[in-house]
């Protein structure tokens, strides 16, 4: 019998898999492929935290079931973390929700929030789950353009028309930005809030890169913006700022009502994370912040190895002020390959794998996305592949 499955149909195929199978192909005929291609980060996680768990984890205590929203010391840590960072306000038992890692967050945060058929505002290009979190829900995407910078999605936020009762349910945000890099400051946020109080959006800002700045770049919260938490919730990821991406915790601060809808709903999905991973992580958020800045650091140092390696290759690209990656539009004398082509011979012709930009959306054409996710050696060993390569001769390979 064939079985359809109209909720996975309206799914593309994932075109990172693609890059995927091109990269396991080169390295089972035993090519060294350097990957940085997925933001997946790299650098340890810091001592303190991973002896807690360990500690923790020896307790019994802690092996049981745990609570879907978090643990109540682990919420009243998120609430001082944002007093500590951005003098913001949060109450721990109804602003405040633990997530398994953002990504799993925000989409049971986009199922809570709408239904079928509501629109969704997103920029495009944008991180995947991003715009496919709505996807599965039913909703209908407004794609507003950020690779042409923070004004001109604001400028087609602005100008967006639609009668009384029919306005998007949601509005999303993620600054800095993933992939193109972009940063922004306190007043974009206070203008998209003002715009989301006048139509009746919510916002949901994904702040997975708070930390993850350079060069005296501005990361703010927008709910630094007064009133904001009238509308808004702000989703945020312990993987990058310390170093815990397969820890997948992270977590949802905001609106009340907006927490409580997504309380209500992980209650029905899961039991919560590891009591020991959250306990590990109040470790990370009240003792752990002079290690962010170490770990930002090294980031930075890849990002000037790598663009200034590129520059030196003929490829210029600019020079990203946030995230751990580096977004990078194809030379002109590769352009008409298309990013996905282009992302398959620099597997075939460098050996470093990347991530092509139409995995983003429609207006990541055209781009690649490196993420800072090997050593400075390995960083430099792949701009000299891509020297090879750009200056037309295939590397040699084993």
């Amino acid at each position: 019998m064939n079985y359809r499955f109209p909720l996975i149909e309206k799914l593309p195929p994932y075109v990172f898999a693609t890059i995927t199978q091109y990269k396991m192909e080169a390295r089972r005929r035993g090519e060294d492929i350097i990957d940085l291609g997925m933001g997946n980060p790299d650098l340890p996680t810091p001592e303190p935290i991973v002896e807690k768990m360990i500690e923790a984890a020896r307790n019994p205590r802690n092996h049981r079931y745990s609570m879907s929203r978090g643990l109540p010391n682990l919420r009243l840590e998120i609430a001082r973390w944002y007093q500590r960072r951005y003098q913001v306000e949060i109450d721990p038992e109804t602003e405040a929700i633990a997530t398994m890692g953002a990504k799993e967050g925000f989409s049971h945060l986009v199922m809570a929030l709408v239904e079928p058929g509501m629109r969704v505002i997103v920029p495009d290009p944008s991180y995947p789950i991003h715009s496919f979190a709505a996807t599965i829900a039913g909703c209908e995407l407004i794609k507003l353009p950020i690779d042409e910078g923070p004004e001109r999605m604001m400028e087609s936020l602005r100008q967006l028309d639609f009668p009384k009762g029919e306005q998007p349910r949601l509005l999303i945000l993620s600054f800095p930005h993933n992939p193109t890099t972009v940063c922004v400051g306190k007043e974009f946020f206070e203008e998209a809030v003002a715009i989301a109080k006048e139509r009746g959006y919510l916002i949901i800002h994904d702040l997975a890169y708070a930390d993850l700045i350079f060069d005296g770049a501005s990361a703010p919260s927008i709910l630094q913006v007064p009133g904001a938490k009238d509308v808004a919730v702000e989703m945020f990821s312990m993987s990058k700022s310390y170093s815990m991406a397969g820890w997948r915790v992270g977590f949802c601060a905001g609106n009340p009502q907006v927490i409580a809808a997504l309380t209500r709903l992980k209650s029905y999905l899961d039991y919560g994370i590891f009591q020991p991973i959250q306990i590990a992580s109040i470790i990370a958020l009240r003792d752990c912040d002079h290690y962010v800045p170490e770990i930002a650091d090294v980031y930075r140092q890849r990002r000037d190895l790598l663009v200034k390696g590129l520059a030196s290759a003929g490829w210029e690209v600019p020079m990203p002020h946030g995230t751990m990656f580096v977004w990078a539009k194809l030379p002109p004398s590769h352009a008409h390959l298309g990013s996905l082509e282009f992302a398959r011979q620099l597997i075939v012709g460098a050996g470093v794998a990347v991530s092509p930009g139409n995995g983003f959306g429609e207006r990541g054409e055209g781009y690649v996305r490196f993420a800072l996710v090997e050593n400075e050696h390995r960083i430099a060993q792949a701009v000299r592949g891509i020297r090879t390569f750009l200056r037309g001769n295939a590397r040699a390979t084993s």
